[in-house]
């Protein structure tokens, strides 16, 4: 089990990346739900994770983590951001939502959490665990 980590955790984050990618690509080009400000830090974070796990991936870079984690760290800390300002811990002045479409606006909520945001900070979350994964596995070697 250890070994097949070892060599598919990039690969798990790659697909999450993709995963999360394609997900808003849907939301906002087939559903037409206009991203607020929030949600675009977001995918400048997401987005640019795909090229840079598949060239590391390729190239079999050992500092790929070091690529990926600023990124990730960014778009989570975003994510992070607007699941409390959804959920009212944060006051909607705070936001830095002043034009379009408001930070607070819910497309989706199943279960009465789970929206957006939520998927997106799950998204870098699982990232960010695959990465920190791999680098303690490969470490050790």
């Amino acid at each position: 089990m250890k070994k097949w980590l070892r060599q598919n955790l990039l690969y798990l984050a790659l697909i999450q990346a993709l995963m999360a990618t394609l997900g808003s690509l849907y939301a906002s080009e087939v559903l037409k739900f206009a991203p607020c400000v929030l949600c675009w830090y977001q995918r400048v974070a997401m987005y640019p994770l795909i090229p840079i796990l598949i060239v590391g991936i390729l190239k079999k870079d050992k500092n790929l983590p070091l690529y990926v984690f600023p990124l990730a760290i960014f778009g989570a800390l975003v994510a992070f951001y607007q699941v409390l300002l959804q959920a009212g811990f944060i006051p909607e002045s705070a936001t830095p939502c002043t034009f379009g479409v408001s930070c607070t606006t819910r497309y989706l909520n199943l279960l009465g959490f789970i929206d957006f945001p939520f998927l997106s900070l799950l998204s870098f979350a699982f990232i960010i665990g695959f990465v920190i994964l791999y680098t303690r596995l490969n470490s050790k070697r």
